[in-house]
C-alpha cells in the first residue's frame, strides 16, 4: 500500500468512525441533548468558569457557533452567563445545578454504550491506538 493510500485509508476510517459514533451518541443522549451541549457541559463541569471565546477555542468552532450553543444551554437552564466584572466587554459562563444534573444524566446514558464498545475492542487495542490518535490531533491543532 502506498503512503498516499495508507493516509487516505486512515482518514476514511476516522471520518466514518466519527459519523457512526456521533449517530450512536445522539440516539442515547437524554432530553434531545446534542453532542455539542454535552461537550460544553462536560468542559464546564471539569474546568470551572470560562469565557465564550475560551470555549470556542477549546472546541475549534467559531464564536458565533459557540454563542448559539450557549444560548440554547442558557434557555434550558443548564448554564449561567454573567458579565465579567473585571472587563465589561467579556462574559463568563458557568454550569448551573440543572446543568450538572443534565451532564450526569448524559454520562449515565452513554456509559453503557462506551463500556460495550470498550469490551468489544479490548483495553489493549484502545491503549495502543491512543498515542497515534493523540499525535494526529496535536499535529492538526498546530495548523
Amino acid at each position: 500500500m502506498t503512503e498516499n493510500a495508507l493516509a487516505i485509508s486512515l482518514f476514511s476510517e476516522l471520518l466514518t468512525a466519527d459519523q457512526l459514533l456521533r449517530a450512536r451518541l445522539t440516539k442515547v443522549l437524554p432530553n434531545r441533548m446534542e453532542i455539542s451541549h454535552f461537550s460544553v457541559l462536560n468542559n464546564l463541569a471539569r474546568g470551572g468558569e470560562k469565557t465564550p471565546a475560551q470555549l470556542a477555542k477549546a472546541f475549534h468552532v467559531t464564536r458565533g457557533a459557540m454563542t448559539n450553543t450557549l444560548s440554547k444551554l442558557e434557555m434550558a437552564g443548564y448554564v449561567h452567563i454573567r458579565p465579567d466584572w473585571d472587563d465589561a466587554r467579556r462574559k463568563l459562563v458557568s454550569i448551573s445545578p440543572a446543568g450538572l444534573s443534565a451532564r450526569e444524566a448524559a454520562l449515565a446514558a452513554i456509559t453503557p454504550m462506551i463500556g460495550e464498545m470498550m469490551g468489544e475492542l479490548g483495553e489493549d487495542k484502545v491503549r495502543a491506538a491512543l498515542p497515534v490518535l493523540r499525535d494526529l490531533r496535536l499535529r492538526l491543532e498546530e495548523e
